[in-house]
Order: structure tokens, then sequence, then C-alpha cells
């Protein structure tokens, strides 16, 4: 996840969580209307845990895959020197 994209989450969370705070605290409705906006801003903080887990697990699987790349790359090359010393040698 790059920063900018990490920013805006947060400033949509931020502000997701404002407004939810707002009408709880202005509201002079019934106790229903209070249980609805925290049961949505619940479920809206248990979705953006979930994204960020997966995201996080992808982040995870794509650094694993780069370093077996990098890893055997270099056994590549590191034979590859090896043939041509040898070649040379020879």
């Amino acid at each position: 996840m790059t920063k900018e994209t990490k920013i805006i989450a947060g400033v949509l969370a931020g502000a997701a969580l404002g407004a939810a705070i707002a009408l709880i605290l202005s509201s002079d409705k019934t106790d229903d209307l209070k249980n609805d906006v925290t049961d949505w801003l619940t479920d809206l903080l248990d979705s953006s845990k979930d994204k960020f887990a997966s995201v996080s697990d992808s982040v995870k699987d794509t650094v694993a895959h780069a370093k077996d790349s990098i890893s055997h790359a270099k056994e590549s090359a590191t034979d590859a020197v090896k043939d041509s010393i040898s070649k040379v040698k020879g």
C-alpha cells in the first residue's frame, strides 16, 4: 500500500468516524438511530481491518516471492560465473 493510499484511507476513515460521532452526539431521536450508527461504524471498522490484513498478507507474499526470485537469480549467476571460470582454466 502506497503512502498516498494510506493517507486517503485514513482521511476517509476519519471522516466516517467523525460523521458517525456527530450523528450520535447531536441526535435527539430514539436509541435506534444511535444503535444503527454504532452497528454501521463497527461493521466499517471490521471491514477496514479485514482489508488491511488482506493487503498486509499480499505484501508479505510479494516480498517472499521477490526474495525467492532474487535468491534464484543469485544462484544462477554464481553457477554461470563458476562455469565460465572452469572453461577459462580448462
